[in-house]
Formats: structure tokens, sequence, C-alpha cells
């Protein structure tokens, strides 16, 4: 076995899995695993650059990280930095703050591409559902803050291809108002619906037997589906819906006010504000691929935080 660590920083959260793997079966152990929302990226799409409080608080949360890492014995650690990097024009002094935070791992934030971003959640998300036996073909979607993961595939990566829409990115762009308005929404669903055409391209959407939701937005929109009085992770991860039940409850956290979101027992506080975008993203997926004959929607807690704890432990076998 090999103790790793695997940091997820993206637009809206950091996250940090240290984990006891298996690199000749992939049997991953969790050791410690915790989210904190940070809000790296918010303001990006419309600045160009990451906010200076932003950036403060996301480090200091790498500094916390690095020491429990050192903490737990991790051998290695991977430290993945998702869209709000990819975007920024002062990507640079976030790079050496978190060298700085992992020094003695001698870590750097990889700002993957789109492609590897996909792979990556795709490979933490399968493995339970094949051995719960959840039949492919998967369309594996990765509903982050500032991009969106469409993968398809079933023991491996078919097709991919990432698309700038996220529950911040969308509330920025559009959902301003406390609840968004019919105008707001229009607009947002205008522009996911252009995303998801341009996936389209290039992932093949018929055919689909499970299509598995990933991250925050898909949980939350999941545990309000099953109406959970908390947040249950046992509950939620591969619970199966249907789509009906899934846009009803994207439906419904869409136009709620921001109050009533922040009523329910498992939300988060970090995601009371935005969970309208990720439900409006969520909901347009869902009903795609209902249109295509997908009856079966799955809702996965294992996702690329998982899959970069697997890869360190594949570099290190």
């Amino acid at each position: 076995m090999t103790r790793v660590g695997a940091v997820d920083c993206g637009t809206n959260s950091i996250r940090l899995l240290v984990a006891d793997v298996d690199p000749a079966t992939g049997e991953l152990t969790d050791v410690l695993r915790r989210m904190e929302v940070v809000r790296l990226g918010y303001g990006v799409d419309r600045t160009g650059s990451i906010d200076p409080q932003a950036m403060a608080r996301t480090l200091a949360m790498a500094g916390t990280y690095a020491g429990q890492c050192r903490e737990l014995g991790a051998e290695r650690v991977r430290f993945v930095a998702t869209s709000a990097s990819r975007d920024a024009s002062n990507a640079g002094e976030f790079v050496a703050g978190v060298r700085d935070a992992f020094g003695d791992y001698g870590v750097a934030p990889e700002v993957v591409s789109g492609d590897e971003e996909a792979a990556l959640s795709f490979r933490g998300a399968t493995g339970d559902l094949r051995a719960h036996g959840i039949p492919g073909p998967y369309l594996v979607v990765d509903l982050g803050g500032g991009s969106t993961e469409l993968v398809r595939g079933t023991d491996r990566v078919e097709s991919a291809r990432s698309v700038d829409i996220g529950c911040v990115r969308m509330t920025e762009r559009h959902l301003v108002s406390d609840p968004p308005t019919a105008e707001e929404v229009e607009a947002a669903v205008r522009d996911v619906r252009a995303a998801l055409d341009l996936a389209e391209e290039v992932v093949d959407l018929d055919g689909v037997a499970s299509l598995v939701g990933l991250a925050g937005s898909v949980t939350t929109i999941t545990a309000n589906a099953l109406r959970l009085p908390e947040y249950d992770p046992a509950r939620i991860h591969l619970s199966t819906l249907t789509p009906d039940e899934v846009i009803a409850s994207c439906e419904d956290l869409l136009h709620r006010t921001r109050a009533q979101r922040a009523e329910l027992g498992f939300m988060h506080p970090g995601r009371v504000d935005v969970i309208g975008g990720g439900a409006l993203i969520w909901r347009e997926v869902v009903s795609r691929l209902a249109a295509r004959g997908v009856e079966r929607v799955v809702t996965s807690e294992h996702d690329i935080l998982d899959g970069i704890a697997l890869s360190v432990a594949g570099r290190t076998a």
C-alpha cells in the first residue's frame, strides 16, 4: 500500500484526500477527506485575475492541507488546479504560494488540460460503478465552478470534452437576482445549450446506459431530491434517480431564494449563492440525455480527487 495525498483546487472549492492505495488493484482507502469553499475563481471570468483575498484564503488552506499530509505520513502529493488557474493572469503568484506550502514534497500546482481533467474524473468515478454492477457505457459529467467535463466510456475513456460552463461562471454571468429572473435564466440556458452542442461534437450522447454526475452541485441536487435532513455522503453515493426526479430537484433549487436555500440542512454555506447555476446546468444535461433514452441518473461521491490519488499511486509503483 502507498499513502498518497491528492489536492483538487477548483473555481469554488479546494479539497484534500489522503488515502492508502494499492497500485496493483486500484483499491483506495480513505484516511482523510475534506473540502473547504475558498472561491479562488470568483471574479476571474469578469476581471481575468484572481482576487487577492481569494488568493490569500486558498493559499492559507493549501498550507493547512500540506501540514495534514505531513502529519498523516503521505509519501507523495499531487496538487491539481483547474479552471480558475487556467484563466487567471496572475496564476504565477498562485503557483509560487503552493510551491512554498508544499516545499518539502517538491509540489507545484499542475494546471491540467480539460482532457486530463476529464480522464482523472472518469478514473475516479467509474471503479465503484463497475463493482456495483451499474451498467455502461457511462457518460460521466463533472460539474465544477468554472468548467464542466463530459466523458464517455466503459472501462476506459472513449471521448471527452471540457466546456466553460460551471456554477460560479453561470452565476456571475447571468443569475444575479435573488431568485433569478426568467430573463436571466433564459440567457444562462442559451450559454449552457451552446456549450453542450460543442461537447456533443466530440462526445456521442447516443446509447448511454448510465448518466453519472460528480462534484458538489450534483451531490447537493441529489441530497435535495432524496429530501435528506442533512448531508449524508453514504446515502448520496451511487444513489440512482430518474431524470424527472433530478429535473424537479434542479427546478426547486434554481427558483428558491438564497435565504430559502440556506435553510436546507444539507446545504453547504459556500454553495448557497451558486447552486442555482449548478442546478440549471445539471437540468440541461439531464434533459438532453433523457431525450436520448437515458433512464438512470447516478450520483458519485468519488470523482477527480480519487483519480488524482490513483494517479499518484501509479507514479510510485
